[in-house]
């Protein structure tokens, strides 16, 4: 009030502002109360005639506008009014959006930023330091109703959730006052918006000390920022660290002195002076009706007190505001008390543009120009709405410019964060700037401001409903909760989430999997049987080893190869089945390592062939037993076979399997195949064979040739000789079915190298059955028991009628006796 009074005494006293004309004022007491703000509206309008306005005040005076109310609310209620008669009114501390309407509010302007700008500007705070999980208390008000309407109308979209919202009475209720406390105690956000007058605010500042609520961050609005009501000592343990938006402070020249030039003394009509100087010094003027310090506050407990309308003390005049310590005489802040300033000169400014109008243009388009006193207040309104796009200036001020809804248009608000000096003081810190305007908004907020967070770790306060789920995880929405609240689940395997707080998991490529914690994919781990894993090398070791047994066989058939034994039942095709059982034992080293295009092709058909000459030959020398078995049961000399005939079978028996490996290679060959089925976090290296089918028919000529080996061997097993390979063979045979029917089940339970592994156990445990069954017993003569390696202790004799047939698996050839059967037996 005071401020509007020495600028409208500023303006009176300058030459370029209505220079022949004079500014006056009436003051009317709201009381903070709507009733009362109307009430004062309406006796300043009204005049002798009950429905017509009073353009003039009770002074005589001209009325062309109303600045204020402070409150919202008050804002709201007069504004209605005074809208009616289209009498402008310039607001400079009612925020709230609600008078941006400017089809209701048609004739309010305010010179302070609309709620919509300061919503948007905490929303932007909060988005700076990551909460994502705050609280809101409002007063129980238009302003702080519609403030907080405003503020979360600016989330949408932003993942930034309310976790309650409360109001606070303007008149004390216990049962709502324990609400909005019970709403903070019981949640998680530790970030609160606090959009409320501070005179609202008392008994929550209270109630806040005395459930001991510290550990919270307050964002608040321009309405309690700086208000020296809350900003004491005693409450800072529970409201240090807040931060705010402020109105932009200001020096006003002369107005200290102004301040201290206040006296009853002066006026004795003055009852808010006498009112004031009572209440701040607590005495009571001489000779006044002006009741002392009448005041209604609220215990703890909900009960009102009312104090004495009367203090016994009377004041002398003597008293000094020097002498006082209270925000009347602090021009230190002086923010809202700017807008005042700003307000007065907005409506001087209109009234200086009328002054100087100029016939034919509005307002007096049709007639010449009229003067100020008889101007209707709509003729003032047409110029404000003239002028809205227009800017004035204060001296070396900023510019002020109305948008068409009457908010200003760019300005910026002080952030400022409360901080205690000493242990004695709390200072307003500006931290950082938020700047608007028609076409950006920009929150500033510099690195190396120091803001006080009041927390345990006084670093910035962590609000969240839950913590973003870390790498390897997804966030998953829970039913019936804000999206800020949700679950992490782990990345299913094969998908990864590489960057915190991730709706969903990103699946690993082909050949990739993901790792331990899901937070990265890596590289699947290659299986095959390598050589330098110790199964692959023990595989290869027996592989080795049974080569060099084969061949230390041959090595003895070479050098024993005129003995009786060697002789006995074909050399050559002895000399075969090593060569053979060599090439199967060497074969099994293909099966090792990692499978190239080449060994998956070589390697089934190199074991094909190699069983197909082991079997074959020893089928040639099973038909040779058996025949003479047949001789030797039916005492005939019919049945004979020529050598030659039995190395056809063999070269008959390689050619058809090699034809049918030539056709499985050119139709349907082998291939380097990666098996990604059967361990998803594996790749095993395999080799697909291509066709099943061929596969079965080329080594379903090994099974034939074996079937027909141990059956001509079985049949003739009773051969009457001292040493006779045909039981040997008999059981070689048998133990290469043995091992092949168990290598089946066994080969189809397992996976990956493991198949590979036994497929090469069963290889080399036929092939060493087959070595140790049929050459064993003949080395161990040969080399341990050399004298019995002589045709009379080899051969034995069959017992038949005709004793000039003499059967013996070690007899040689006879070309002089061509009815002999020995042409069966002979190498």
């Amino acid at each position: 009030m005071k401020t509007m009074i020495h600028t409208i005494q500023e303006i009176n006293e300058r030459k370029d502002i209505l220079p022949q004309h004079t500014l006056g004022y009436q003051i009317f007491d709201t009381c903070r109360t709507v009733s009362k703000a109307m009430e004062s509206t309406v006796v300043m309008l009204m005049g002798q005639e009950e429905n017509k306005p009073n353009i003039r005040n009770s002074t005589g005076a001209y009325l062309l506008g109303v600045i204020g109310s402070g409150g919202s609310a008050l804002s709201i209620a007069t504004s209605r009014l005074l809208s009616l008669y289209r009498l402008p009114q310039m607001g400079y501390a009612s925020t709230t959006a609600l008078l941006s309407d400017d089809i209701e509010f048609s004739t309010y302007f305010r010179t302070i930023a609309s709620d919509k700008i300061q919503a948007h500007a905490m929303v932007k705070l909060v988005q700076h330091f990551g909460w994502v999980w705050v609280g809101t208390i409002a007063s129980d008000d238009d302003y702080g109703k519609y403030g907080v309407k405003e503020f979360k109308g600016n989330l949408e979209g932003l993942n930034i959730c309310i976790a309650f919202s409360e109001t606070i009475p303007k008149v004390y209720s216990n049962e709502k006052m324990q609400k909005a406390v019970n709403a903070i105690k019981g949640s998680s956000a530790k970030v609160i918006v606090l959009y409320a007058s501070d005179l609202d605010l008392s008994p929550f500042v209270l109630e806040m000390v005395y459930h001991n609520i510290t550990d919270r961050t307050w964002i608040a609005s321009e309405a309690w920022i700086t208000s020296a009501l809350l900003a004491k000592p005693e409450y800072f343990p529970y409201f240090g660290g807040s931060i705010g938006f402020a109105v932009p402070r200001s020096d006003i020249p002369g107005l200290k002195d102004f301040l201290y030039d206040v006296h009853p003394s002066k006026d004795p009509n003055d009852v808010l002076t006498i009112e004031f100087w009572q209440t701040a010094f607590n005495c009571t003027w001489p000779n006044s009706s002006v009741p002392y310090n009448l005041d209604h506050r609220v215990n703890m407990t909900g009960k009102a007190d009312r104090l004495e309308a009367t203090s016994d003390r009377l004041c002398t005049g003597e008293e000094r505001l020097e002498d006082l310590k209270n925000t009347y005489l602090d021009v230190s802040q002086l923010r809202i008390t700017n807008n005042v300033r700003q307000a007065v000169y907005a409506l001087a400014y209109i009234l200086q543009y009328l002054s100087k109008c100029k016939a034919g243009i509005p307002p007096a388009a049709n007639s010449r120009c009229s003067e100020l006193k008889t101007i209707e207040p709509w003729s003032v309104m047409y110029i404000v709405n003239t002028l809205r796009l227009t800017s004035y200036k204060i001296f070396d001020e900023i510019p002020v410019t109305f948008n068409s809804n009457g908010d200003i248009i760019a300005g910026h608000y002080d952030i400022l964060n409360w901080q205690l000096e000493g242990s004695k003081e709390v200072v307003f810190v500006k931290v950082g700037e938020y700047k608007f305007d028609n076409y950006k908004v920009e929150l500033i907020l510099p690195r190396n401001s120091t803001i006080f967070w009041n927390t345990v770790s006084s670093k910035v306060p962590h609000s969240v409903c839950t913590d973003l789920c870390p790498p390897g995880s997804r966030k998953v929405i829970e039913y019936g909760k804000e999206i800020c609240c949700f679950a992490c689940v782990p990345c299913a395997d094969g998908y990864v989430s590489e960057k915190p707080d991730k709706r969903e998991c990103t699946k690993c490529g082909e050949d990739y999997w993901s790792n331990e914690d899901r937070s990265k994919c890596v590289l699947k781990e290659v299986e095959f049987l390598a050589y330098d894993e110790a199964l692959g090398f023990t595989l290869v070791i027996l592989s080795i080893l049974g080569a060099l047994v084969a061949l230390a066989v041959t090595v003895v058939y070479v050098l024993y190869r005129n003995t009786p034994l060697v002789q006995a039942n074909d050399r050559e095709l002895s000399f075969l089945i090593q060569v053979a059982l060599l090439i199967i034992m060497l074969s099994s080293l293909i099966f090792i390592g990692k499978p190239h295009t080449w060994s998956c092709r070589a390697r089934q058909v190199t074991l094909a062939l190699g069983f197909a000459l082991c079997l074959s030959s020893i089928l040639g020398k099973t038909i040779s037993l058996f025949l003479a078995y047949r001789i030797s049961a039916s005492k005939t000399r019919l049945l004979s076979m020529r050598p030659v005939f039995r190395k056809l079978i063999v070269l008959l028996s390689v050619l058809v399997e090699t034809g049918i490996c030539i056709a499985y290679l050119l139709m349907r060959p082998p291939r380097v195949y990666k098996n990604m089925e059967s361990q998803v976090i594996k790749i095993i290296l395999e080799c697909n064979e291509g066709s099943i089918e061929f596969l079965c028919v080329v080594f379903g000529v090994d099974v034939l040739l074996a079937f027909l080996c141990f059956l001509s061997s079985f049949v003739a097993r009773q051969l009457p000789d001292n040493y006779y390979e045909g039981k040997c063979i008999t059981f070689g045979m048998l133990a290469f079915f043995i091992i092949w029917i168990s290598f089946v089940p066994a080969y189809l339970s397992t996976k990956g190298k493991f198949k590979v592994a036994v497929e090469i156990f069963a290889i080399l445990a036929s092939s060493y059955g087959l070595l140790g069954c049929i050459f064993a017993p003949k080395c161990f003569i040969i080399l341990l028991r050399p004298k019995k390696n002589t045709a009379e202790t080899v051969g034995g004799r069959v017992p038949t009628v005709d004793k000039s047939i003499q059967l013996t698996s070690a007899s040689v050839s006879s070309e002089q006796n061509e009815t002999a059967v020995s042409t069966v037996l002979d190498d």
